[in-house]
């Protein structure tokens, strides 16, 4: 097994990162715009732990990555920051199967190793009526046939709600996506993660890929969602409130069952699905009586429905069996945590977050008063689009029928054009049943098939130069919908429909503020009243945690001083890293930035075209200012948005050797390394090139004239600021000698294929 706990750095990080107590502070929000600056995540490292050690209480995220990792060492216990291999209940892939399936057979694997993980559902492109598209969805259905896998034709749904809908997702199992908003299986319970289509090919192959366990935070809500507030506006608060906080962590969910039951299942598909655009790697609720009623429904739909092969998923039998064990689907007493966060939910109002960034997150009721006109809405995309959003859309209209006293449902502003399209087409079907898509027809709603598409930037309707857009979606980064010279906001399905039928951005009246409420209620710790003895608990369980933390980073062999000062290289593995630093001073760079959605279902493009679109959306001139062997330097949170590979191979392509950031998104991370793409994160050096390069020069790629030198063996980065600058040393984290073995064969597909060779010889 490659992946086995190092004791290392992964990826690689600084040395000696800074950890911080968990304070149990109140903060509140008030009636101004919140942008917090990003600062570095508190992450836990790897470890190697010995197997005789005490076990002790886990995570509900580390329990079911242990009840799917295969070759751990008898009585191995599964920690936050270990490498492991998983196997995976499940496996969704979508437009992306086709590559998927040509990346498959370049390993040279001939026979899916467990049928019963992939799940192919057309969904991305659906609206691309073109010969090439076709063709590929034809070779698509060709091969789950010759295989025997789960497929669903375009126009179903979209993979995520399917995989809901359908029961391929359980609770308590670790399901994974070759899509970022895979997150949005933890509504229901599990461990949703998302994986990236070299790691899909290889699980086809092997029905494994590896993880590294990622920290984990606890996320407590408290209090009932107020009428007129959503689980939409939980998720942009949280964006805006904590935007660095969960920076590659597991979030868990916790709260009262009175606070649960102001969230509906939907709310938290909405919220763990767009958990994605909070930077976590997953966001997982508690398995609850909500919960249950939900599952209970589905599995009377199931028995009186012949024709659904959900009965082959769900029966009250099995969730009898689910909620009998309640441990199965807890956190044990005592499991540590990285941090503790929590959200007063009686304190929240509708928000908005934008133009064209997740992380502002301003009230409805402060920018309705700036009177924003719009030019599109959209209520499309597996985050709102199930029948209760849509309910909720047209009730926007339904009650504007009913103030008019005419009773006719009122037209949408003539400036303006809202495009509707139902999660799956069964969530259509209900809504057609309950009037609600009938509703939204009458006021002028624009239908578009049940899948992706605008979200994407993909198909009709998208934003052109200069507009304004307004989505119950999950993304807003510039260019993701449409023009990059647009600006789009993120609000709730009711608030899309408000401002469609007004024209500006606008509320529905509803939402009426409670008495003594004066902004948002959140911070640190679990949101209990603070008294001495919680102040106390709080301190032991942050040192306990930090201590098992650096126990558990000290190297247990005789090795342990030399492997603090030299690396073993691998051959084929590069010694030393040098380039002139090429500075793109952004944070939360995103992958729509780095290589723009409307061509990562172009399966034909050519590496020199992928090098001439890369960073396009970020900077138009960005190709003319880079070079060869340049070393790319950019902010904190690079890479985050989509799973899309071509964010790393488009870098390559530019012949761009190393990316160096403050942070890096997960999904990004784990993209370079089965692509053979070097990353490190240096937050010194951003520090001091921002402090020489001021923002106001509004110069989006510049060269330096630094360069940086990164000796691998030694661990120590080398940086000259320009000829007569200042020159410093620091020291990073040693490179895991079992990634250096997938990025010395040149990425995951060529260690795959490698792996297959030796076990057929």
């Amino acid at each position: 097994m490659w992946c086995r706990a190092v004791a290392a750095v992964p990826w690689t990080r600084v040395l000696g990162r800074s950890t911080r107590r968990c304070l149990c502070v109140q903060h509140q929000i008030r009636s101004q715009r919140q942008q917090h600056s990003s600062r570095r995540p508190l992450t836990t490292t790897t470890t190697d732990r010995a197997t005789s050690r005490t076990p002790t209480p886990q995570t509900l995220t580390e329990k079911i990555v242990q009840r799917h990792a295969v070759g751990l060492p008898e009585g191995r216990i599964v920690r936050s920051g270990d490498y492991v291999q998983i196997r995976p209940a499940r496996l969704l892939t979508h437009d992306n199967t086709w590559p998927v399936a040509k990346k498959f057979m370049s390993m040279n694997a001939t026979k899916i190793k467990d049928s019963t993980q992939p799940v192919l559902v057309l969904d991305h492109d659906v609206q691309n009526q073109s010969e090439t598209n076709l063709r590929k969805y034809e070779l698509i259905e060709a091969f789950a046939k010759q295989h025997g896998l789960i497929f669903f034709r375009a126009g179903l749904g979209i993979g995520h709600q399917v995989m809901v809908e359908e029961l391929f997702v359980w609770p308590g199992t670790l399901c994974v996506g070759s899509d970022s908003h895979s997150n949005m299986y933890g509504a229901i319970g599990s461990l949703g993660l998302a994986v990236v289509r070299t790691d899909a090919a290889a699980i086809w192959a092997t029905g494994t890929s590896w993880l590294q366990v990622p920290p984990v935070v606890k996320l407590t809500l408290t209090g009932r969602l107020p009428h007129g507030v959503t689980g939409k506006d939980v998720i942009l608060a949280l964006c805006g409130l904590f935007p660095t906080d969960v920076l590659n962590c597991a979030v868990e969910i916790v709260s009262s069952e009175e606070t649960m039951a102001s969230l509906s299942v939907d709310d938290r598909l909405t919220i763990s699905n767009m958990s994605t655009e909070w930077s976590a790697t997953s966001a997982v609720f508690p398995v609850d009586r909500m919960l249950e009623r939900w599952l209970r429904q589905r599995a009377s739909e199931a028995a009186r429905d012949e024709t659904r092969t959900t009965r082959e998923r769900i029966t009250n039998e099995r969730i009898d069996e689910l909620y009998a064990h309640p441990a199965y689907t807890q956190a044990d007493p005592g499991a540590r945590y990285a941090k503790q966060i929590y959200l007063n939910l009686s304190t929240l109002s509708p928000q908005i977050t934008g133009p064209n960034s997740v992380k502002i997150t301003t009230p409805l009721s402060e920018l309705a008063l700036e009177n924003i006109k719009i030019d599109k809405g959209y209520i499309v995309s597996c985050t709102n689009s199930r029948s209760s959003d849509l309910k909720a859309a047209a009730k926007v209209f339904q009650d504007a029928a009913k103030t008019s006293g005419n009773g006719k449902i009122p037209k949408i502003a003539d400036h303006v054009k809202l495009y509707i399209a139902a999660a799956s087409l069964n969530e259509q079907r209900t809504a057609e049943k309950e009037g609600s898509w009938q509703s939204l027809l009458d006021a002028g709603a624009i239908p578009l098939p049940a899948a992706c598409g605008p979200c994407i930037g993909l198909g009709a309707g998208l934003l052109e130069d200069g507009e304004v857009g307004i989505s119950a979606s999950n993304r807003n980064f510039k260019g993701r919908m449409g023009s990059r010279l647009a600006k789009a906001y993120l609000a709730s399905p009711e608030v899309v429909a408000a401002s469609a039928l007004s024209g500006t951005i606008s509320g529905t009246g509803v939402y009426e503020k409670p008495e003594n409420v004066d902004g948002i209620e959140y911070g640190y710790g679990t949101g209990s009243p603070v008294t001495p003895l919680t102040e106390l608990e709080s301190a032991f369980e942050q040192l306990d945690s930090l201590i098992d933390r650096v126990e558990s980073s000290i190297l247990k062999d005789d090795n342990a001083a030399k492997a603090s000062t030299s690396t073993q290289i691998l051959p084929g593995f590069p010694k030393e890293i040098k380039g002139e630093i090429l500075f793109c001073d952004a944070d939360n760079l995103d992958t729509d930035n780095i290589y723009a959605g409307k061509y990562t279902y172009q399966d034909d493009i050519t590496k020199e075209t992928m090098a001439q679109v890369c960073m396009e959306n970020y900077d138009p001139d960005f190709g003319a200012v880079a070079k060869p062997n340049d070393i790319l330097v950019s902010g904190f949170g690079f890479g985050c948005g989509s799973s899309r590979e071509q964010a790393a191979t488009a870098i390559l392509a530019r012949q761009i050797p190393l990316v160096v950031a403050g942070s890096f998104s997960s999904i990004f991370a784990r993209n370079s390394i089965n692509n053979a793409l070097l990353g490190l994160e240096v937050p010194r050096l951003v520090e001091r090139l921002r402090a020489t390069f001021l923002k106001s020069d509004k110069v989006l790629t510049r060269r330096t004239g630094w360069t940086l030198a990164w000796d691998i063996a030694q661990g120590t980065v080398k940086v000259q600021e320009g000829e007569g600058g200042e020159y410093w040393e620091e020291k990073v984290g040693s490179f895991p000698v079992n990634l250096q073995e997938i990025i010395a064969m040149g990425g995951l597909t060529d260690w795959v294929k490698h792996e297959i060779a030796k076990t057929a010889a």
